[in-house]
């Protein structure tokens, strides 16, 4: 899965070649009523020029691709100022555009950006940046996963020592918004705090640089760059790491551990925060694309968890259980079969799943992303707090803390979820999808993207990547977890769930871990209405997929409907509905059906 959103925070305004672009958006903003400029000519310049400004203006974030540069962001207020006026403007701008008049790519094309600023505003008005951080996400290590990516150049490792000075400003600006989010009581809830702070401790407390992330570029060097020069470059980041990271996590440590910690939230719910029943409304609609309510959402998620369980059952049947499904989940989370004895084989378990989708991809995809992917460990300082794994382009990482907590007959559902034909596939794809506009091949709806992740592991079973009864089990259990979590997170923050009752709704359904049921009920305790993204998404998947086999019938391609869904980019949901009802007037043939 992704923790993202469309940016993360804002940088300093950069001016020149962005400038001519913010003149053309300036200039659009007049236009609305000249009937002599073609629609499709002002919302491209619209989109074209905040897209432009959005990227120089944004730091990067874990979804950046390799080699995106290294600043910290303006996450001040006077920056913060500008970004609501700007989408804002954005916005009038986009109501100005009669949408019937656009090019059929263009309406699809103004449903995919009109969601993203609807998003990128909503979090202004909310101001969610006075908490940068939920359970297991944060600034601070996001900067520590950015010391992990590789350098190349002495330029690379100059830039790279101006951004670790830049750590200082940048920590207080961030301590200043939450201060401001304290004070209103607009912070996660304080039980998903706790411990949070090693990372920063790691740092601040450290006896030396070894072994610190901030150091990891200077412990191994390219050889491309003269000895000399390495030696200089290595003096200047230590000094860098010593005078400025260090105490800027020290200074931040007493913040969280005296104030911040201490003074969060207690109550739960997304409700009780400031504005509380919009802003989870409008978390409803960023994360699923959907206006559902969240009654709706809690009806959907019981009679899926209802659905999904009848099948679980009959899988314990099939391998001869004896006892009823509690026992069952608690056979499967303690006997050592099912899991590994060390890190590495769970590694290099992952990494056999994922070659053997390699082997079937052909059947069930006509194009295949040209960009790999690395299997690394989740890093240290994380792990105790993280989920089981996380993709996206050029990584699939396995968490291989508590091994006793990563069970191996849910690792093919996890597998195909984060790695391919998950998110390290379809974010490639996209990105490498040169007929869409930029700011759909980098962005991120976590409806789509989450949907479709999940649809791959139900995919699974049809490809015959689960080769025991338990892994068919494992890849229920996950969807289970999926769809527990509407039930799940609509409970917590409008039905008064506690923690305890979320947690035991998790363990009494799903195969899950009890370290990963608390650190994924933190995670929706933190994060309100994120978890609702995945089974909607992957019903609507599901749901235009049965429509395409009953309307097509022989006609019908596995690979044709899959290149459709997947070419469209990250778009909301509607969107792929009425892709799929263009690829039945098409008569099944799919977008690259001409070159297979």
């Amino acid at each position: 899965m992704r923790g993202t959103r469309f940016l993360l925070g804002a940088a300093l305004m950069i001016l020149g070649p962005v400038a001519a672009l913010d003149a053309a958006f300036a200039a659009t903003l007049g236009q609305s009523g000249q009937a002599a400029q073609a629609a499709d000519q002002r919302f491209e310049a619209i989109y074209t020029a905040e897209w432009e400004w959005r990227q120089h203006q944004s730091a990067p974030n874990e979804d950046s691709p390799a080699g995106a540069p290294k600043r910290l962001p303006d996450v001040g207020p006077e920056w913060q100022a500008v970004k609501l006026k700007r989408w804002t403007d954005t916005e009038r701008a986009l109501a100005a555009i009669d949408q019937a008049a656009l090019s059929p790519a263009n309406r699809v094309n103004y449903a995919v950006y009109k969601g993203q600023i609807d998003a990128l505003l909503a979090e202004q008005r909310y101001r969610e940046y006075e908490k940068p951080l939920n359970a297991d996400t944060s600034f601070w290590g996001d900067i520590a996963g950015w010391a992990r990516e590789p350098l190349k150049t002495e330029q690379d490792y100059r830039n790279y020592i101006a951004m670790l000075r830049e750590v200082p400003r940048y920590y207080d600006q961030q301590v200043a918004n939450m201060r401001a989010g304290l004070k209103r009581g607009f912070t996660p809830p304080a039980i998903t705090l706790v411990g949070r702070e090693i990372g920063v401790a790691q740092v601040a407390e450290a006896k030396s640089l070894d072994g610190q992330a901030f150091y990891a570029p200077f412990a191994k060097m390219p050889p491309t760059i003269p000895a000399a020069t390495q030696a200089a470059l290595r003096k200047e980041g230590e000094a860098a790491i010593r005078e400025a990271v260090v105490p800027a996590h020290a200074k931040l440590l007493t913040f969280l551990r005296s104030e911040y910690i201490p003074g969060a939230r207690k109550p739960l719910d997304a409700y009780s925060l400031p504005d509380g029943k919009a802003y989870y409304q409008s978390k409803i609609r960023e994360f699923t694309t959907l206006d559902k309510t969240p009654d709706q959402i809690h009806a959907i998620g019981l009679s899926e968890v209802a659905k999904i369980r009848a099948r679980m059952l009959e899988v314990m049947q099939q391998v001869g259980f004896k006892g009823d499904l509690p026992a069952f989940l608690t056979f499967l989370r303690t006997d050592p079969q099912f899991y590994a004895k060390t890190p590495q084989d769970l590694l290099d378990r992952a990494a056999w799943i994922a070659k053997t989708f390699d082997g079937k991809a052909s059947q069930y995809f006509g194009r295949l992303p040209r960009g790999r992917f690395a299997i690394k460990p989740v890093p240290d300082e994380v792990a105790p707090f993280y989920t089981g794994g996380r993709g996206g382009p050029g990584i699939y990482l396995v968490n291989t803390y508590n091994l006793p907590a990563r069970p191996l007959y849910s690792l093919p559902a996890l597998t195909l979820h984060e790695s391919a034909p998950g998110h390290a596939f379809q974010m490639p794809l996209a990105a490498e999808n040169t007929d869409l506009p930029a700011f759909r091949r980098d962005s991120y709806i976590s409806a789509y993207g989450e949907g479709w992740a999940l649809y791959c592991e139900a995919l699974g079973e049809e490809m015959g990547m689960y080769e025991t009864p338990y892994e068919v089990f494992g890849m229920l259990s996950y969807q289970m977890w999926r769809a527990a979590r509407l039930v799940v997170d609509t409970g917590i923050h409008t039905k008064g769930w506690s923690r305890e009752q979320a947690q035991k709704y998790l363990h009494d359904n799903t195969a899950l871990a009890d370290h990963e049921i608390t650190t994924e009920v933190d995670r929706y305790i933190a994060w309100p209405g994120q978890a609702l993204s995945y089974y909607l998404g992957e019903l609507a998947i599901q749901d235009a997929r049965a429509k395409a086999e009953k309307a097509l019938g022989p006609k019908f391609d596995i690979r044709a409907f899959h290149d459709a869904v997947l070419e469209l980019g990250s778009v909301p949901l509607p969107v792929v509905d009425a892709r799929v009802d263009q690829l039945i007037a098409d008569g099944g043939k799919g977008p690259y059906s001409d070159t297979k």
